[in-house]
């Protein structure tokens, strides 16, 4: 099996999610369908099993392939958002990011292919709200450490509680989705602590 950065990211992500799908099926439930960590942990599961194949692929047409596995495996809006992230990155990256500056021009790109799919920008309870702010920490801070993007992805996640869901199912409960955090959010904060060490590695 291959050690390349894409590869080590995914056993990360998969070990994350192995252990907290349950958890961000529980938070959808409270704002959405209730399925959100079954379908994310099947796409990663699907991605997981295709390492040998990524394996094959340049960097960033290895994310490019990372982002149809999991439109096509995790049902809903998300799957979508999740090919438009990878796909956006892959195409702003076609070999693996060497310095922080490489990470937060990749992370822009998926970041605003995002926006562009959902329709989306921050302050709607999604996953923008923590894609932004990241992104934006690694814009802005030079020499950002691993624990400070975690504590920034962290922050992120827990302040989508204060919003009003004006996106997705969360949407038709209007006022009543404050004090939920939004899973999708929350998705992104696990992934980003997830790779933290390994963005650590490219300083």
């Amino acid at each position: 099996m291959s050690d390349s950065l894409l590869n080590q990211c995914i056993s990360l992500v998969h070990s994350l999610i192995e252990e907290n799908w349950e958890h961000l099926s529980a938070l959808d439930q409270a704002i959405g369908d209730g399925d959100h960590g079954t379908n994310v942990k099947r796409g990663i599961d699907a991605l997981h099993a295709d390492l040998d194949r990524l394996a094959t692929k340049p960097f960033g047409e290895g994310l490019g392939a990372a982002g149809m596995t999991l439109v096509m495996k995790i049902g809903g809006a998300s799957g979508p958002l999740f090919w438009s992230l990878l796909k956006g990155m892959g195409e702003a990256s076609a070999n693996e990011p060497r310095t922080q500056e490489d990470v937060a021009k990749m992370l822009r790109a998926g970041t605003e292919a995002v926006k562009a799919t959902g329709k989306s920008d921050t302050g709607m309870k999604t996953m923008i709200d923590v894609l932004e702010p990241v992104t934006l920490a690694l814009e802005t801070r030079a020499g950002i450490t691993s624990d400070e993007i975690s504590e920034v992805a962290r922050k992120a996640a827990e302040d989508t509680k204060a919003l009003v869901a004006t996106k997705g199912r969360a949407a038709f409960l209007g006022e009543r989705s404050v004090g939920h955090i939004d899973p999708g959010g929350q998705t992104v904060a696990l992934v980003v602590e997830s790779i933290c060490n390994e963005m650590e590695k490219l300083k």
